[in-house]
């Protein structure tokens, strides 16, 4: 699919194994709750040793995922410089508008909810990895903004 990395952070092995299998093509790492993800994606030894760097396409959340929820996974996200402008995608079963509002009014680039039928979660998992791995034009690494980015 890309070069580019995903972060999933997935407290749910059964969403996890099916998030995987419909991302087959894309590099994965997992986070199995919200401090890991946010120890990944805040730490740059981490980062590195994970295969993530500043640049990468795209960090899935969901929202409560155990220790640290999704929303403060979000929060610390966008108050940092370095991962302050990285894309992510809520992909959570709440259908509540207060998370909705709330996920938004953090700085998601995207909410999703998730189909409850595998086929119907297999498509939107792929159509997102081909949204935010192939499609979406990622932020460029700090010092190249004055690139051509077509």
């Amino acid at each position: 699919m890309s070069d580019r990395i995903i972060l999933l952070v997935e407290d749910n092995p059964v969403d996890e194994e099916l998030t995987l299998r419909a991302l087959k093509k894309a590099r994965v790492v997992v986070a199995r709750d919200g401090a890991e993800g946010a120890r990944l994606s805040l730490r740059k030894r981490r980062l590195r040793r994970a295969g993530l760097h500043g640049d990468a396409s795209a960090r899935f959340a969901e929202f409560e995922p155990p220790k640290l929820g999704g929303l403060e996974v979000l929060r610390l996200l966008r108050e940092t410089d370095k991962t302050k402008l990285l894309p992510v995608v809520i992909l959570t079963s709440s259908r509540e508008g207060r998370d909705l509002l709330a996920g938004y009014g953090l700085g998601a680039n995207s909410y999703i909810v998730k189909p409850v039928d595998f086929t119907q979660f297999a498509d939107a998992v792929r159509q997102l990895g081909l949204y935010w791995l192939v499609l979406n034009e990622p932020v460029p690494p700090a010092g190249d903004s004055e690139k051509d980015v077509s």
